[in-house]
């Protein structure tokens, strides 16, 4: 594997982002105030599809909030929920479950080695777990290999604007790596086609969340398991003087409401493309503009 140190690309530690997502099983649920506003808004644009999904694939399903409002939604389908995290997996395994309704399934495992066969998945929802893919076009593939021809794959990721204010403070403080490089829209358009996917829709929001400090943003950060996973992060305690220098810094953003945090969010679908065209490839360097259309556009389509 080539050292992301040498060439300057960024790369996250999967070992480490697992035990960090493991370890935050207990306190995500409190934590995750935007995550589950994004959840809302990903599941509502369901209503623009026609679907009657047999297999259903929870892609980052965290402690299955997601994968139970599917089950809910469309209640003949089996839905699986997969994290990479044994900790999350467990907990939504220990959910008490209605002994007449059928059992999501779980599974432990990596986005980028999905243990599912071929187009057996008719519908791919992700919410906000492709930003802690650093090779998305790998992941995509993946994903286009188990949807049957025509599945549809709905999903949310943070953009490079998130988490802005923050990494402004520690670039004042020195020049290690802190925040998660996180995929821009073009890019995950331009991956979703590498992967054999039709033109996808794509649309992004900003939030901003505010907190008292910055100790508050980083305990919230890690209760949700964003952990710093960079292959090229210290691996030792930042200094006292460096911790300052960021905080100082991070002060001169405060606002009356406290000091701001950015998250841009990356809304995206994308249809798998049909039997006759499973194998097509869109050549690089051609022009991707025509994705960018609002997603109420999109015709419906029933795998």
């Amino acid at each position: 594997m080539t050292d992301p140190q040498m060439t300057g690309a960024f790369e996250l530690d999967r070992r480490a982002l697992a035990r960090s997502f493991d370890r935050a099983a207990g306190s995500y649920d409190a934590a995750a105030t935007l995550q589950q506003l994004v959840r809302a808004e990903l599941l509502s644009r369901l209503e623009y599809f026609a679907l009657e999904p047999a297999w259903i694939l929870d892609l980052g399903a965290a402690t299955g909030a997601g994968a139970r409002a599917l089950r809910r939604r469309y209640p003949r389908a089996r839905v699986l929920a997969l994290d990479i995290a044994p900790g999350m997996v467990r907990a939504i395994a220990r959910r008490p479950w209605p002994w007449t309704a059928p059992r999501i399934e779980t599974v432990c495992a990596d986005a980028y080695a999905l243990p599912l066969a071929d187009r057996s998945i008719a519908l791919a929802f992700s919410n906000l777990m492709l930003q802690w893919c650093d090779r998305p076009e790998a992941v995509l593939g993946e994903i286009a290999r188990v949807l049957i021809p025509g599945g549809l794959l709905l999903f949310s990721s943070f953009g490079p604007g998130t988490l802005a204010e923050l990494r402004a403070a520690w670039s004042a403080a020195d020049s290690g790596v802190h925040v998660s490089d996180f995929p821009a829209m073009q890019r995950l358009a331009e991956a979703a086609m590498q992967a054999g996917f039709d033109p996808p829709v794509l649309d992004t929001d900003t939030h901003v969340l505010h907190y008292a400090d910055a100790h508050a943003l980083m305990r919230s950060l890690r209760q949700l398991g964003a952990h710093n996973a960079a292959h090229a992060r210290s691996r030792g305690l930042t200094s006292p003087r460096r911790l300052q220098a960021m905080i100082g810094a991070y002060e001169q953003s405060r606002t009356a409401q406290g000091l701001p945090a950015s998250y841009e969010v990356l809304y995206g679908a994308a249809f798998a493309p049909s039997a006759d065209a499973h194998t097509a490839r869109r050549a690089p360097g051609v022009d991707r503009s025509e994705h960018l259309v609002a997603l109420s556009s999109l015709k419906t389509r029933r795998p």
